[in-house]
């Protein structure tokens, strides 16, 4: 208070009074404010902190990406549960996990019996030489004239050395005879018919295109590097007679793309994936009149032209049969649904994929004609970046996602019925433990805050648990999309060298030989081999394409077979195997 005395009449005690009043009143309203701004720096500083905490873990799965361990394979750790179905599982559980311990057991051994039989075939067989159907020459080397006297030759210390000879260009030159009747000039000249050749003037065979497709698509080297491998055999070509080579080729073998892609519309399940690529944008719109997607592709490239970009991203697309050995690939301006839809217009089974909108409302766009079913390799990837935050929850669901897996891994050699059967008696007793887990108290807040990475993760499970659950419904459904991710690896590791696409056909045409040529690989076949034979019967006329397609033209010429790829393929499935094997035998 004021220690000046009061005033004695009432009017000034009034004023005081009311004076104080209106002090008090603009002290409480800046103590509002400032509690206010207290209030909103609190808001803030969660809000960074929050931020903080998102830009660390998006830090550490960059560099999970860039350096960490590329497998996906799971490593035992806190909370890790061995084929655990539960504490008061059925007696068909408890029956069926009695026979998965069993099989896992004599998995382990027959892995064990078969590492000392290869060793001892090792010992036996010794230091392995080269093929017998290699040519070879003998080089012999002679102790000098002067030491050798008085000595007999006994025999000889055979040693193999392998040597490589560079390619070996040829130019054939084909005469065609020319006749003329000697008196009678309207018959004309006549000379033999001469067979379609790869480009005009048959200037190029077979074999160069071959080369040409074969070293971008199979080894993946762009046409620059490709000229330094000719130029080495002494023939130096134009990049752009690289590219009208490697458009020849793929005009000759287009209807055999698609007839590939057709080949896998009738397997029940197809799995899809995509991945971006760089286009550039072009000077002046193509002639897009008669391209079944000219509309979309006109709308991208308006825009970008518009904008002044001087490229785009379009995509790749990939689809993988689950059961007939074919793949298929597609391009598009864009990541548009329209490359599914078009492609899958007259498809009627399951697609299995990632949770992208896209693949997500495919059934209602096919009028339930597709359904999908969403891969366990997503949700499992989603879980496994909040190990570091979460390591127990993570070690807990992960776990339980691996049974799934020992599932699918034990009944593999059963038939389809009986697949059927296990799914939807053990899956689902592991789905329901999943399903368990995450309405637990460990899942919920405030251990796992529903913003939290975890929380997310979990979300995302519990949003897609219809499409998770369906490889429940239907066997020919894979439990992740895994086989087709693989297969876009060859886009990637292609796209790293060649960088970009340069226009629509250009995309359009790798996508058509990437289909030609990743079916041969999944086939396990000489690419060359292939390619060259099934080149020059197109060229020749031929239209059978069923005859042409991988697993015909596979039967047919078993010799160019890569035993050594169909080994490691063997090999890796009996080391997983074995892995998971040892796994299920441990106790809780």
């Amino acid at each position: 208070m004021d220690p000046k005395p009061l005033p004695a009449d009432l009017d000034a005690a009034h004023a005081l009074i009311q004076k104080q009043a209106v002090a008090l009143e603009l002290k409480d309203k800046l103590i509002e404010e400032q509690a206010h701004s207290v209030l909103e720096l609190k808001s803030d500083r969660d809000k960074l902190d929050e931020k903080n905490i998102e830009l660390n873990l998006t830090i550490e799965k960059l560099l999970k990406q860039l350096f960490g361990r590329k497998s996906e394979r799971r490593i035992d750790c806190d909370g890790q549960l061995h084929f655990d179905l539960g504490e008061e599982p059925t007696p068909e559980v408890i029956s069926a996990l009695e026979e998965a311990i069993c099989d896992a057991r004599q998995i382990v051994d027959d892995a064990e019996e078969d590492k000392k039989k290869r060793r001892r075939n090792r010992s036996a067989t010794g230091d392995r030489k080269f093929p017998e159907h290699l040519p070879r020459y003998e080089r012999i080397v002679d102790v000098p004239e002067g030491k050798r006297e008085g000595l007999t030759l006994i025999g000889y210390d055979e040693v193999e050395t392998l040597e490589w000879v560079p390619a070996d260009l040829k130019v054939r030159l084909t005469k065609y005879a020319k006749y003329v009747h000697p008196t009678d000039k309207a018959q004309g000249i006549v000379s033999p018919e001469r067979p379609t050749g790869l480009v005009e003037w048959d200037r190029f065979d077979a074999s160069i295109g071959v080369e040409v497709v074969a070293w971008k698509y199979f080894y993946h080297l762009p046409f620059y590097r490709q000229q330094d491998m000719f130029g080495a055999s002494g023939w130096t070509p134009s990049r752009s007679t690289l590219q009208n080579i490697e458009t020849a080729v793929e005009f000759a073998l287009r209807p055999l793309a698609e007839h590939l892609q057709c080949i896998l519309k009738q397997d029940p399940t197809v799995g899809c994936d995509d991945t971006g690529v760089l286009l550039i944008t072009p000077a002046a719109m193509p002639d897009l009149s008669d391209h079944p997607r000219g509309k979309r592709i006109t709308e991208v490239l308006e825009k970008a032209m518009t904008t002044g970009k001087p490229s785009i991203k379009a995509n790749f697309w990939g689809y993988y049969a689950s059961r007939l050995p074919v793949v298929a690939f597609d391009f598009t301006v864009s990541r548009h649904r329209d490359g599914p839809d078009d492609v899958l217009s007259d498809f009627e089974g399951n697609l299995i994929g990632d949770c992208w909108s896209g693949f997500q409302k495919i059934q209602i766009r096919s009028d339930s004609r597709i359904t999908f079913a969403a891969c366990w390799a997503h949700a499992r990837r989603k879980i496994d970046e909040c190990r570091s935050a979460f390591p127990i929850q993570v070690a807990k669901l992960e776990s339980l996602i691996g049974n799934l897996y020992d599932v699918e891994d034990q009944c593999k050699h059963l038939t389809a019925p009986e697949q059927l059967s296990r799914r939807q008696s053990l899956s689902r007793h592991v789905l329901d433990q999943i399903e368990a887990y995450l309405s637990s108290e460990a899942m919920q807040s405030p251990k796992v805050l529903p913003k939290s990475n975890l929380g997310m993760a979990a979300a995302y499970v519990r949003r897609h648990w219809e499409a998770l659950h369906r490889f429940t419904e239907d066997v020919s459904i894979p439990l992740d999309n895994n086989d087709c991710e693989q297969l876009m690896k060859r886009v990637a590791t292609g796209r790293k060298n060649w960088m970009f696409k340069g226009s629509v056909a250009a995309g359009e045409r790798a996508a058509n030989l990437m289909t030609i040529i990743g079916s041969a690989i999944r086939n396990n076949l000489d690419v060359r081999a292939y390619l060259d034979d099934v080149l020059r019967r197109a060229l020749s006329g031929e239209t059978d394409w069923q005859s042409m397609t991988p697993h015909a033209w596979k039967a047919e010429h078993p010799e160019s077979i890569r035993q050594y790829r169909d080994d490691e393929r063997r090999q890796a499935a009996d080391r997983k195997k074995t892995r998971r094997a040892r796994r299920r035998t441990r106790k809780k």
